[in-house]
This record gives structure tokens, C-alpha cells and sequence, in this order.
């Protein structure tokens, strides 16, 4: 097998948001910090949302003022979700990338952006103009990708068909997003190669929440399928408490660094970095 290189994207901001207890901002900040110095090709580290929605992202933007990135390559993406996310977002000279969540899922979309698909798709557009202007990249994650747990309309067309729409609008990067935990290492492997094939100028990335004992199937079929952007989260934690499986979260960073050093693929990360990180998350973060 052929491994096309691919960038790991750290999402400490996913592991967060879902804690049932507020996370200090000076404790986000120095973990930030050290997942900087560690090599991920993109932190995902914070969100523009509503902090009424989202409490624990309400301190993103005091949390960017203190990260320091000198010396790191390391690029930053913030979560947005409507207009006025994107346009703080764009502020900010230090953020590289917006992540926007579209649902192929009706029900979904309405519950986690109060807002319907086609508002959704005309929010994107907004926001490749907006990203252009400020220097910026969108990343839409196209979440529900794998199956939804409302009874909506779900098959591999449907997905291929927005990731088709989304691309006309102008947008580089794709993320197939398992919200909910529901795909099987063939659905991954073929839904995102059939998108790949389809889009072929599209960079295509998966975000999938899995279960920890299916996450080494998952991690060989979004390699194999030639994905270049793999999301990952120290400790596995976060995902989607529409999940039914309590174990599922994201996808853990050590199972993918465990692959590629087992597969002899090369990768960017600073595993002593990383080990410090690690341990300041289960010391300070996680209680």
C-alpha cells in the first residue's frame, strides 16, 4: 500500500466543549501550548459559537491571546457556525483556517446550527468570500456523513452530492465528519474514495468519533482510502452525545501514532512533546 502523506489535525477544542465542568483558561492555555510545540499540522483549538450553546468556549478568544507560536508551524482553526462567528474569526491574523459544520442530515443541521441545510450552504458561501478577503481557508466538515440516528434520508449519493455542491461554492477542504459514531471501516474506506475520485482537486479529511476498540480498522481504511487529514484527539476524548455507545469519542491520537509507527509511516510528531502534553491533560484537565 501506498500511504499518500497526510496531515494530523489535533482537536484539544472537540475533547473540551464536551466536559461537564469548565476547563480554567489559563489550563487550556498552557495545554495549547504544549500541543504546539509537539508537530500537528493543524490545532483545532477554540470556536466563535454562542457560549450560551457552548459554555467552555466563551474564553476562545483569551485563550488565542495567550497562545504563543513562535517557533511552532503548527496552524490554528477555530470552529464558527453562523455570520457572526465567521466575521470574528476573520479578525484574528493568527488563525489559519474556519471550520463550518454542515449536516447532510435536516435534523441535525436544525439542531446544531438552528438553521436549515440551504442556509447553511448560503453561509459557506459567505464565508470563502469573507476567508479570501482575510487570508484565510475554509474547512467544511460535513457532518452525518456516515448516518443519522432521525430517520432523514441517508445514502453514499447524498453525501457525494453536497461534498459536489460544496466544492462549486469554492471550498478546498472537506472533512467526512462520523458524528455519531455509526461508520464501519468499509463505509469509510468507500465513501471516501468514491468523494475523492468524484472531487479529485478537493483535499478530503475525515473526523470520525469511534469506539476505541474500532479505531485501528478505521485508521487503515481513512489511510488506505487516500485521505490527506486525519482529526484526532489526545485521550480519545469528546464526540457527540447523540452517540448511543458511551465509549465513543474521537479519534485518539496514540492509536493513530501506533499505526503509523507499526506500518513504518512517517509522521511530524514530537512524541516527547507529545508525552508531556499528555500528561498535563490527565494531571489538569481532565479530572
Amino acid at each position: 500500500m501506498v500511504v499518500k502523506p497526510f496531515k494530523i489535525i489535533e482537536c484539544p477544542r472537540d475533547a473540551m466543549q464536551g466536559l461537564p465542568y469548565l476547563v480554567p483558561t489559563e489550563v487550556k492555555i498552557k495545554y495549547l501550548n504544549l500541543l504546539l510545540k509537539s508537530g500537528f499540522h493543524t490545532l483545532d483549538f477554540g470556536s466563535f459559537v454562542s457560549p450560551k450553546a457552548i459554555p467552555q468556549m466563551a474564553d476562545t478568544e483569551q485563550v488565542l491571546s495567550g497562545l504563543d507560536l513562535t517557533g511552532s508551524d503548527t496552524k490554528l482553526l477555530a470552529i464558527v457556525a453562523n455570520q457572526r462567528g465567521v466575521e470574528q474569526a476573520c479578525r484574528f491574523a493568527e488563525i489559519n483556517y474556519l471550520g463550518l459544520p454542515l449536516s447532510v442530515s435536516e435534523s441535525f443541521q436544525q439542531r446544531n446550527t438552528n438553521s436549515g441545510i440551504q442556509a447553511g450552504l448560503e453561509l459557506i458561501e459567505s464565508a470563502i468570500e469573507l476567508c479570501q478577503k482575510n487570508t484565510k481557508e475554509l474547512v467544511v466538515y460535513l457532518s452525518m456523513a456516515f448516518g443519522n440516528p432521525y430517520g432523514d434520508d441517508y445514502s453514499f449519493q447524498i453525501v457525494s452530492d453536497y461534498a459536489g455542491k460544496i466544492a462549486v461554492l469554492g471550498c478546498k477542504i472537506i472533512s467526512l465528519a462520523d458524528t455519531v459514531g455509526l461508520a464501519t471501516a468499509s463505509q469509510v474506506q468507500i465513501l471516501s474514495k468514491t468523494i475523492l475520485t468524484e472531487l479529485p482537486d478537493i483535499e478530503i479529511g475525515l473526523h470520525l468519533h469511534v469506539n476505541p476498540n474500532q479505531a485501528t480498522e478505521s485508521i487503515s481504511a481513512a489511510i488506505d482510502s487516500g485521505c490527506t487529514r486525519i482529526d484526532t484527539a489526545l485521550g480519545g476524548f469528546g464526540g457527540c452525545p447523540f452517540a448511543e455507545d458511551e465509549l465513543t469519542g474521537n479519534m485518539p491520537t496514540d492509536a493513530l501514532l501506533k499505526y503509523c509507527m507499526e506500518h513504518n509511516i512517517a509522521h511530524n510528531i514530537n512524541l516527547d512533546a507529545l508525552s508531556e502534553a499528555r500528561n498535563y491533560l490527565f494531571q489538569n484537565v481532565i479530572r
